[in-house]
């Protein structure tokens, strides 16, 4: 059932989806002489351009809610001022790029820009920083971060569900019509600049993550990227999102989607699977989805930091200055330090608990032992802001009252702006760092605090230190951010678990140096190597081989609103149509059609497998044809084929995928000579047994000479994975008997060994050619791998030279997939319609008014 969410985008306002016919309001950047030519402006492009992109220069956009800038107005001037925001990740992945790269960055500023001053600002942005701004509405902007991304988006992707009125927003249409409406704003800017044959688009983190359908929408080719910073939560809590169909095809709209870790794609993933049916493999090492004949990679890489920033700041004489201070302040004592935001996530509170409980359980620790926690500005300011601080002062100030002193405080917190430089001391400082967030997407701190415990060259000089004396460091880290899977030396902790988190302190802070410098080396290595420039390389370079396929393939659109995707497939496949193949049909004399059942015929979702008398009547109408040579091939037994077709004289039976063939209802089946011995049936049954007994809604269908394992109606991620097992265990078992083990869609097949469809193609071909009936058409649908092997055999076998006439051929897949056949039709209902045409013209009255036209033309 589609959702209310807005799948026909025709309910929002102004029609989201409708690219505005109007010229551009900022020109295509220009970066070599000559004419960048507005492709197709009123209609939607498709990629085919003639036009040459010789000499042009490499381009990538990138495209974040923010853009990398800081902004204040001239006091005196009134203009305003915009500067380069150097600790912004978009402007530190450059490095990643060759130096030839351009890059141009699509966001919102952070500050209000009045309506008749955004000209101005817009041209002086282009100018100077190769910015391009958004300016999104008051209201918009306000429903969109703070309401949506804030309030909806951001609890959710953090585990935390809106079970009461109190707890966290509950699902707005409103502010998701916002969400949608400020992602089209976005898109419209990079439509404006874009080259789509040459650029590459990136976007960045979770506020735009249904741009990718705009855009995809616009440019069937685009090469697109997205890259998710925050966490991606599991099914269980993702699936409660009410667009959570839109959201996941907008993020398939991308050619390469990122995360921090494994187990945030793997969340993504099995979200897709659950959803929207759709499943994943690894390809040479890689992630891939197939998504209407697109292959959608998957990147899982954390990002780094960008090390000469954190160098340059280290090497300051005002950091030297402040680490000398603090060290003085702190001297005889061990500083454990913490640096976050201000919000629920960030674990402070559980933080401060665990100090607690070190400081009860190790009384001599009193005196030694520091936390310093540096509180970074809230980024939002709701009621639940507010009590995690009151929290964190109550605990910080039972603290300080029980055990400490007028000399001594063990926590001290820092809820002020603190300087570059000032908090780089503090990590240098620091015997141990601290981060304990229940739930963050990757969380650099870690990073920082290793790279300053290392330092610099001018830094040891500024200190007196020997540049050769051992580094250590100390990291405790919540096994629930991103960066804990990197951090191979790192004590990890469920921040939930105090008494654990207090033990691992006293580790920290008790551990001998030796111990301390090699996690440091281990941890110095990986981060210098893995900065934000190797992060950025590594998802570019993978960007350009997922895209390097784009223009090998057709492609075209469909779908409403945010249900829009692109079908890309090999340029000689197409839809087979009716008028096409029953012209074929009504001129050839000799045919052979083979027909598969299951999920061709008849629907696979459908109960009632019995076929309809509609279906049984179209058949009958082929099967009297005289012309007409009519096979059903299929997996299923021959007793129930018998059953089903029983009112179908003339038809033809392939069960048990061949192993037993029936040319008519009044011949006997005969049975293929293949692998007569079946006694690794009694190996197999009870290994499947075992396998449905632990997997609920599984079963075991019996067949004279195959058993096949069924998952349809278990768990979708339990199913998969016992299949997979089965699937190995099976071939351990029958490795020295005469079958073989497939795996289909939902099933483990063990059947006869060469046994397959393709057979009883090739065994009717070859009788009609010795019978001297030689066909002249060709006709076979199949839906799935099975029928595969008689798209693969109809081909070879009508090339054989001993065919008097090449007959016209007709392989047909159903459903828009990576096939051997040349043809496709959307489902079984579009192959009821091919039948029926077929039918239509093979009823005896078809023939007898063409006998009759013929005798009137040649009377008149």
């Amino acid at each position: 059932m589609a959702s209310r969410s807005y799948v026909n985008l025709l309910d929002l306002a102004g029609g989201l989806l409708d690219i505005p016919h109007m010229p551009r309001t900022i020109p295509r950047i220009m970066t070599v002489p000559g004419v960048i030519s507005d492709l197709d402006v009123y209609g939607r492009y498709d990629g085919d351009s003639d036009v040459s992109s010789s000499g042009y220069r490499e381009r990538k956009i990138l495209v974040a809610n923010m853009l990398p800038l800081q902004a204040k107005r001239d006091i005196e001037t009134g203009k305003w001022c915009f500067s380069l925001d150097e600790d912004s990740i978009l402007l530190q992945l450059k490095d990643g790029f060759s130096s030839d790269t351009e890059v141009i960055y699509v966001g919102s500023l952070k500050v209000e820009i009045d309506a008749h001053e955004q000209e101005q600002v817009a041209q002086k942005l282009l100018e100077d920083f190769n910015c391009i701004p958004t300016f999104l509405p008051h209201d918009v902007q306000k429903k969109f971060y703070h309401g949506f991304c804030k309030q909806q988006l951001w609890p959710l992707f953090h585990y935390m569900l809106p079970m009461f009125p109190d707890h966290g927003d509950r699902f707005d249409r409103l502010l998701w019509q916002a969400y949608v409406s400020a992602n089209k704003i976005f898109a419209d800017k990079v439509m404006e600049i874009i080259n789509p044959d040459d650029d590459f688009v990136w976007v960045q983190d979770y506020h735009l993550m249904v741009l990718p359908t705009f855009l995809r929408k616009r440019y069937n080719r685009v090469k697109l990227g997205f890259f998710l910073h925050s966490p991606f939560p599991s099914s269980e809590i993702y699936r409660t999102l009410p667009v959570r169909d839109e959201i996941l095809r907008g993020l398939l709209n991308s050619d390469l989607i990122g995360f921090h870790t494994f187990d945030y794609a793997r969340h993504f993933l099995s979200c897709c699977k659950r959803m929207l049916g759709l499943d994943y493999e690894s390809k040479r090492g890689h992630i891939g989805l197939d998504y209407f004949g697109r292959t959608i990679f998957i990147k899982i890489l954390p990002v780094g930091i960008h090390m000469g920033r954190l160098e340059s700041v280290l090497n300051l004489q005002s950091t030297s200055a402040k680490l000398k201070e603090i060290q003085e302040e702190f001297k005889g004592r061990k500083v454990i330090l913490g640096v976050d935001d201000m919000d629920i996530f960030k674990g402070i509170s559980l933080k401060l608990l665990a100090v607690e409980q070190l400081l009860q359980q190790n009384r001599d620790l009193k005196g030694k032992v520091v936390l310093v926690q540096i509180v970074n500005p809230a980024r939002s300011s709701g009621k639940d802001v507010q009590e995690a601080k009151k929290e964190t002062y109550l605990i910080a100030q039972r603290i300080n009252d029980t055990y400490g002193s007028i000399n001594y405080r063990p926590v001290i917190l820092i809820d002020r702006p603190v300087p570059r430089f000032e908090k780089s001391a503090y990590y240098a400082v620091a015997e141990c760092c601290i981060v304990n967030a229940v739930r963050d997407g990757m969380n650099l701190v870690p990073y920082k605090y290793i790279v300053c415990r290392q330092g610099t060259a001018q830094m040891d000089k500024a200190l007196a230190r020997k540049s050769d004396s051992p580094r250590t460091s100390m990291l405790v880290v919540s096994e629930f951010i991103g960066c804990s899977p990197s951090l191979s030396g790192a004590i990890r902790v469920n921040p939930w678990n105090i008494d654990a988190v207090a033990d691992a302190l006293y580790s920290a802070v008790t551990m001998n140096d030796s111990e301390k410098q090699l996690r440091h080396e281990k941890h110095y290595r990986y981060i210098s190597s893995h900065d934000v420039a190797y992060w950025a390389r590594s998802f570019m370079q993978d960007l350009e081989r997922a895209c390097k396929d784009h223009y090998t393939k057709r492609c075209w659109g469909m779908g409403l609103g945010l249900g829009f995707r692109v079908v890309s497939l090999s340029p000689g496949f197409r839809k087979l149509s009716v008028d096409h193949i029953v012209s074929a049909y009504k001129r050839t004399g000799r045919r052979a059609i083979f027909l598969d059942y299951d999920g061709t015929i008849v629907p696979k979702s459908s109960i009632n497998k019995t076929p309809s008398p509609e279906v049984i009547s179209m058949l009958n109408d082929m099967c009297n044809d005289p012309k007409n040579t009519v096979f059903i091939v299929s997996g299923r037994g021959r007793d129930s084929l018998s059953d089903w077709f029983t009112s179908c004289k003339m038809i033809g039976l392939a069960a048990e995928h061949g192993y037993f063939l029936r040319w008519s209802k009044d011949s006997e089946w005969e049975t293929s000579p293949l692998s007569p011995d079946l006694d690794w049936k009694k190996i197999v049954e009870p290994v499947m047994q075992l396998y449905t007994e632990a997997t609920d809604g599984s079963n075991i269908e019996t067949k004279e000479s195959a058993l096949v394992w069924h998952h349809q109606d278990a768990d979708p991620d339990f199913g998969s994975c016992q299949a997979k097992e089965l699937l190995n265990h099976l071939e351990s078992v029958l490795a020295n008997e005469p079958a073989v083990v497939i795996r289909g869609q939902h099933i483990v097949e063990v059947k006869p060994q060469g046994l397959n469809k393709g057979l009883v193609a090739e065994k009717v071909l070859s009788t009609m050619v010795n019978d001297g009936n030689p066909p002249d058409f060709v006709m076979c649908v199949g839906d799935d791998i099975s029928d595969e092997d008689m798209f693969e055999s109809i081909l070879r076998t009508v090339s054989c030279p001993s065919l008097p006439v090449v007959p016209e051929i007709f392989a047909c897949t159903v459903g828009q997939k990576p096939s051997k056949a040349k043809y496709y039709l959307d489902d079984p209902a579009d192959v009821l319609k091919l039948l029926q045409g077929l039918g239509a013209s093979s009823k005896p009255k078809s023939r007898h008014l063409a006998q009759f036209q013929v005798s009137f033309e040649s009377t008149v």
